[in-house]
């Protein structure tokens, strides 16, 4: 645990309930003083939980906002993908998943609709153009991945596989995991808690167990001006256009983010791209396991395994989102996002502005978790870049 420095920054203009606390290592001042100007700047309370690992030595923990502590849990939305791939990641290294194999070779189905060439590699770096369905899926549906699944089989791609890349936000995680439960007889979920949470005690659930709820804190709005939502809502693309249908926002009634991240089915059966439930220490920790040695523990994945993982396989314009994106397998691969990480870092964002990831040059495991949606809404909010920066400088 880092200690060195007791961090209780009142932040100015929002009083105590802002304040930043925590611990930083000695030589890690600055980023308590990054995440303080971060909060400060923030129009309304953002609840931000920032914990950092260098080679395996907690040297970042910290927390800011009503309602929030160290322990506090809430929804991970997409920071969910990584801690799922690294499932894949690991079954890839044990030689029980190929990724060069077509998906139809473990799970037969998916073949329908001129998906049978379509590869596990091709899937995992968003390749495969199954991204949700027309007419959108029920609630019950995006709680559960095995429902995703069986509708997503007999789909056709909304675009020739292979031929472009485009986000599968919420179905990713049932597609990979059902080639995994094919392939092993075992959910992605219940690998995970074997493999990956429990030998390492992360406070980051793929189906939040009850006696966690009570440490559960709900996801809060955007809360952006009237002239930042008339905006926003004049450039949003239609419900049956590949942003709609991958947002399922072609369904009746459309998803609400919000919503989604705090429903209760969703926390119980944590589904692989969305449903993920924990806090920043839970992910710092993991991306440290999966780099270095962690708490007399081996790491989780081999350079090797690294190498391929988070080497860009996807990158330009996404046909999802129209933003720039770089995707490995299953990570994005946020070496070229953010200059100041090596090109084999890798890691995931969260629909709130959160990020976590690793970063092998430095040996930093990253996690910032902010509870409160940033405006505008969608990945990683743009403060990662000042606050990784610092903890990657610190490091040296």
């Amino acid at each position: 645990m880092a200690s060195d420095t007791t961090a209780q920054e009142t932040v100015a203009g929002r009083g105590a309930a802002a304040a930043v606390q925590g611990t930083v290592a000695e030589g890690f001042e600055g980023v308590r003083e990054e995440l303080a100007a971060v909060v400060a700047a923030e129009p309304h309370d953002p609840g931000v939980q920032l914990v950092a690992y260098v080679h395996g030595r907690q040297v970042v923990d910290l927390w800011a906002g009503e309602g929030m502590t160290g322990e506090a849990l809430t929804a991970g939305y997409s920071l969910t993908k990584g801690m799922a791939h690294l499932v894949v990641a690991l079954l890839v290294q044990d030689g029980v998943l190929a990724l060069d194999r077509e998906v139809a070779h473990y799970w037969p189905e998916f073949a329908a609709e001129g998906k049978g060439a379509i590869t596990l590699r091709e899937l995992l770096s968003h390749r495969a153009g199954v991204i949700g369905v027309l007419g959108g899926f029920r609630p019950e549906e995006l709680a559960d991945d095995r429902l995703l699944a069986q509708r997503l089989a007999g789909i056709r791609p909304f675009w020739e596989p292979g031929a472009g890349f485009g986000y599968h936000a919420l179905v990713i995680g049932a597609l990979t995991g059902e080639v995994v439960r094919r392939a092993t007889g075992r959910s992605i979920q219940e690998l995970y808690e074997e493999r990956v949470r429990a030998p390492h005690g992360l406070d980051f659930y793929l189906g939040l167990p009850e006696d966690r709820i009570s440490r559960y804190v709900d996801i809060l709005p955007s809360l952006p001006t009237p002239e930042q939502s008339a905006a926003l809502a004049a450039a949003a693309p239609g419900p049956e256009s590949l942003t709609g249908i991958a947002f399922n926002r072609n369904a009746t009634p459309p998803t609400d983010l919000l919503e989604l991240g705090n429903d209760r089915r969703v926390h119980a059966l944590g589904p692989a791209s969305v449903g993920g439930v924990g806090n920043a220490r839970g992910l710092a920790a993991a991306y440290a396991a999966a780099i270095g040695e962690l708490n007399g523990r081996a790491r989780l994945l081999t350079p090797a395994t690294v190498a391929e993982f988070s080497r860009r396989h996807s990158a330009g314009t996404d046909l999802v989102t129209g933003e720039e994106n770089h995707f490995g397998l299953g990570f994005e691969a946020l070496g070229v996002t953010h200059p100041f990480l090596g090109e084999d870092a890798f890691g995931h964002s969260g629909a709130t502005g959160s990020q976590a990831f690793a970063d092998p040059r430095s040996g930093v495991a990253y996690a910032y978790l902010r509870r409160r949606f940033a405006f505008p809404p969608g990945g990683g909010s743009p403060e990662n870049s000042l606050l990784g920066a610092a903890v990657v400088r610190a490091a040296g």
